[in-house]
């Protein structure tokens, strides 16, 4: 099994031993079962919410997915989620439509079907505090927190320091230290 992301170099703190641990834990257990682009980026999704701070947003309920323009990551979702849950708390997979709310949704992943409506979902989510995963270029220009791309014939992802913080969501330095690439917000 190929790894789905490549190791960057970091910074000395983070021993090779951690960094290894947190790929293991961010490459789907059952990469077989998953295969295809669309598992490996639901995989992403379900293990990026372990390495998120809520800070309060998300109730002890269970976490609620919310899936806009990608049915098919829907699916795969709610197959990898299942009754285990994530880090031992329930989670719950939606499918949103157009005039749906997000109310109640923790987490939202934006697919590339939605791509035209995205900056205001993206808008509207980071205001409520919630984690968003896209996968269309540009998209962290847009306010999105974590974006999957193919780079490479992989599935990397890429991250918005800036977004984060309007969210009010702290990412963990172990997430961090294996993006692809950490946008800062520095310009």
């Amino acid at each position: 099994m190929r790894p789905f992301f490549r190791m960057m170099s970091l910074p000395r703190r983070y021993g090779k031993a951690a960094v290894l641990a947190l790929a293991a834990a961010l490459a789907p257990a059952a990469a077989a079962d998953i295969g295809s682009e669309r598992g490996i980026k639901a995989a992403f999704v379900s293990k990026f919410i372990g390495y998120v701070d809520f800070s309060g947003h998300a109730a002890p309920a269970p976490l609620v997915i919310g899936v806009v323009g990608a049915d098919d990551i829907a699916r795969e979702l709610a197959r990898i989620v299942g009754a285990r849950g994530i880090n031992a708390r329930p989670v719950g997979v939606r499918t949103l439509g157009p005039g749906d709310h997000l109310d109640a949704v923790h987490v939202l992943f934006v697919g590339l079907g939605e791509s035209e409506r995205a900056e205001r979902l993206l808008r509207a989510a980071a205001a409520e505090g919630i984690l968003t995963i896209t996968e269309f270029d540009h998209a962290l220009r847009h306010g999105s927190v974590i974006n999957l791309r193919i780079v490479d014939q992989r599935v990397r992802f890429e991250v918005s320091l800036a977004a984060a913080e309007k969210a009010g969501l702290k990412l963990s330095s172990r997430l961090l230290s294996v993006a692809h690439y950490v946008d800062k917000g520095e310009r």
